[in-house]
This record gives C-alpha cells, sequence and structure tokens, in this order.
C-alpha cells in the first residue's frame, strides 16, 4: 500500500463517526418499497453534500415513458416522487477509468412495528451494531460509499471520474437502476454496497413471474357429477403444478443449471387460488409461479424468454394429455422478467475490489447472489460490468430488528476509497 493510500484510509478512519451519522441520517428517512415517502427528501440531502464535496450533481424524476413497455417494470408504473441521482467526481487527468458507485434508497416494510426493539425508521446503536429498517440493506452501504466519494474529493486526486448514483425502486421493481442507464449512468466498472459480507458477488440469477389460470365446470359440490358435468378446477390444477414439479426437479439436474457461484434454476408456485363458496365445485384456479434462471439462460437481449418457452412448453405436454385441458388449455401469462447477470470472475473490477477488502483487514471470496440486485442493469444494458460488495450480511436483511455492524460500515468506506484509487488511477502533476 502507497502512502497516498494509507493517508486516505486515514482520512477515512477519521470520519468513522461521519459515516454511521449518515447512515443513521438515511435511516431516518421513510423510503419503504412502493410507497415513495422521503425519497426525494433522501436525494436531496445527499444531493446537497455531494455538491458541495464538488460532484456535478443530476437529480431527476423520469418520466413514465422510461420504463414503458419494459419486461421488468408493471404496466403503469409512474416514478411521480421517485427522483434519482447521478453525482460526477470528474477525473484529474491522465485519462483514467471511471467507477460507478450505486446503491438504492428504497428498503422493504418493516412487518408489525411492534414486533421491533425500536421503530424501523429510527436508528439505534446497541453495542457494536446499529439497528434500523435499510442498516444492512442498504443505507448502511450507501453512507460508507458517499463517504468514501467525499473524502475522495479532498485527498485525492482521481484520474478518471468517479460516479455516485443513488435510485429508488430497487426492491420492487428495480426501476431506478433503468432510469439512471436511460440518463447515460455508466463506467468501466460499478460497486455496489450490498451486504455480501465483504465477498464479491459476481453473478446473480434472474427472476420471472408467472400467473396460470385454469378453468373447470362450475358445479354443486355436495352431488356426484357424470361425464359431462361439473369440472373442478383445482384438479386440473395439479396436472400442471405436477407437470412443472417435474420441470423444476429436471433443470435443477441439468448439467446447463449449474454454476459456480450460483443454485440451478427453479420453478416454484408462490400463490394459489381456486374457489369462491365452500359448496361449489370450483371454475377457475389460479397459480403463481416464480421462475428462477441463470444467466445463461437468458435471450441475446438478457432476458428470460427461452425460459419462458420451456415452462409453457411443460404445461402445454401436460395438458395435452388430458382431455379436458386439451379442449380447455390453461392460460399463461408472464408479469415481470428480473434479468440475470454476471461479470468475468477475472475482471478488474473484481480483483481490485477483493485486493482492497483484503488489505482493509476483510479478506473475501468470488461468489453469487440466487436472488437479484440493481448491478445486473448497469451490467446487461449499461455497459458497465458491476459487482457487490459491501458490509455483513444478507442473512439480517428485510428482517425484524435489521442491523449492520458499524465496525464494518467504516471498513466498507476504506474498501470503497481504495478501490477507488486503484481502479481510477492517481492523477500525477
Amino acid at each position: 500500500m502507497t502512502d497516498e493510500e494509507r493517508a486516505v484510509l486515514d482520512a477515512v478512519e477519521r470520519r468513522a463517526d461521519d459515516v454511521i451519522a449518515l447512515a443513521e441520517q438515511l435511516i431516518g428517512f421513510d423510503t419503504t418499497a412502493g410507497a415513495g415517502g422521503d425519497e426525494a427528501v433522501l436525494q436531496a440531502a445527499l444531493a446537497e453534500r455531494l455538491s458541495a464535496a464538488g460532484a456535478d450533481v443530476d437529480v431527476w424524476v423520469p418520466g413514465p415513458e422510461v420504463v414503458a413497455g419494459s419486461r421488468q417494470v408493471p404496466a403503469g408504473f409512474d416514478f411521480a416522487g421517485r427522483p434519482q441521482l447521478a453525482a460526477r467526481f470528474a477525473g484529474r487527468g491522465g485519462g483514467g477509468p471511471t467507477l460507478l458507485f450505486n446503491g438504492h434508497i428504497d428498503v422493504v416494510p418493516p412487518g408489525d412495528p411492534a414486533a421491533w426493539t425500536t421503530p424501523p425508521q429510527q436508528a439505534a446503536r446497541r453495542g457494536p451494531r446499529l439497528h434500523g429498517r435499510g442498516a444492512c440493506d442498504m443505507k448502511g452501504g450507501v453512507a460508507a460509499m458517499v463517504i468514501a466519494a467525499e473524502v475522495l474529493a479532498r485527498e485525492a486526486a482521481l484520474a478518471g471520474e468517479l460516479v455516485v448514483c443513488t435510485v429508488t425502486d430497487e426492491e420492487e421493481t428495480g426501476a431506478g437502476g433503468i432510469a439512471a442507464v436511460a440518463r447515460g449512468v455508466r463506467a468501466d466498472a460499478g460497486l455496489i454496497p450490498e451486504p455480501t459480507g465483504f465477498d464479491a458477488w459476481v453473478a446473480c440469477r434472474g427472476d420471472l413471474i408467472c400467473e396460470i389460470l385454469v378453468e373447470g365446470r362450475l358445479g354443486h359440490a355436495g352431488i356426484e357429477h357424470p361425464p359431462g358435468g361439473a369440472v373442478n378446477a383445482i384438479d386440473k390444477a395439479r396436472v400442471v403444478m405436477d407437470a412443472l414439479r417435474r420441470l423444476h426437479a429436471d433443470r435443477r439436474e441439468r448439467p446447463d443449471h449449474r454454476h459456480l457461484h450460483l443454485s440451478p434454476g427453479h420453478v416454484i408456485p408462490t400463490r394459489i387460488a381456486g374457489g369462491d363458496w365452500p359448496v361449489n365445485v370450483p371454475d377457475r384456479c389460479a397459480l403463481t409461479y416464480h421462475v428462477a434462471y441463470l444467466p445463461a439462460h437468458a435471450d441475446g437481449d438478457g432476458w428470460g424468454t427461452a425460459v419462458e418457452a420451456e415452462v409453457e412448453a411443460a404445461i402445454e405436454n401436460a395438458a395435452s394429455v388430458d382431455p379436458w385441458l386439451a379442449d380447455h388449455p390453461p392460460r399463461v401469462r408472464w408479469l415481470l422478467d428480473i434479468p440475470a447477470a454476471e461479470v468475468e470472475p477475472g475482471a478488474p473490477i473484481v480483483e481490485t475490489a477483493l485486493q482492497a477488502a483484503a488489505e482493509v483487514g476483510r479478506p473475501g471470496r468470488r461468489t453469487g447472489l440466487d436472488s437479484w440486485h440493481d448491478g445486473a442493469t448497469f451490467t446487461r444494458f449499461g455497459a458497465t460490468p458491476t459487482i457487490a460488495i459491501g458490509p455483513r450480511s444478507i442473512e439480517q436483511a428485510h428482517t425484524v430488528d435489521e442491523w449492520v455492524p458499524v465496525d464494518d460500515l467504516v471498513d466498507c468506506a476504506k474498501l470503497y476509497a481504495l478501490a477507488a484509487m486503484r481502479f481510477c488511477g492517481i492523477a500525477r502533476g
């Protein structure tokens, strides 16, 4: 480590209290996913401090056309009250690579607030832990990357540009990341301080959500029905479920569904609704399925269309051998497609981030996230290979009394500062 790098890390250490104070401030804003809430106020607060640090700050509310027709975002989505932010710290010369710091500011609902030791939107430091909704996922990480950027602006002369981007709606749709890419937010590589436990998430699975409607024929449940009479839609839904259970098992055994850093894709039911009266033979049954897929199964545009076709074929094949379903085929409606992505494990940003983590005393490994994060959007659609690396731990995300170790946040800020110096380079002269 160079003297210049040590000086920057020392400067981050001196601002350890600022990292925690900013995390506490961010937790205090109610940015529950889908509600809007305080997102505009939070973004304004970050814009003010990043501008004061010397960044050229862009805060904008995207129009609905940005995501209109997207496979990833439901129809009718509106960004009203949900601004995005991109702050650019210009490079000091030498044409160094550009680096993106990205984080989402929305959080999941807290559940029953009475189950929390302290109110979810009230940061609480108890011993070595900082509690509150978003402490771990991922307002703590956002605080760390913002303080790292501020320290770099004061203490280092990066050769390449540093972009700090905070977005909304990661937890629900990923719309904020799409809007950022559409705005032109991109770099040679990106880092996201999701709660990875200082591992590098180099891959994530994609998610498809579908609804399958199975028809029956209404009748009285208290009597027996001869052929041509009532048909139980729930019983017929079992035919579909059995077919998809076989597909699930098959996909998890196939060689093309093995990945070094991810679990195999799956096909699992998440909701079922059938019948409207206890003495009626139900004439409708609706199934909802979550289908996870690997990066290798994305189509040329990055979406899961081939996986959709595989699911539809399994349903059609099962229906073709059932006389009722052959004449009344189940109807499949695809609701969302959240894209899979991966970055080459040996990519420069991966090497740089893991080396920086090790040098701040937080050695990690290459791994993946079986769920999804905004890095997939920047990687797939923004030409910005983006990985996640941040504090502990995804196991605390979305939980009651969510928490993050305060020391992790300080070390995360150090990691980001050091990684930026090494990736962007230092301007000389």
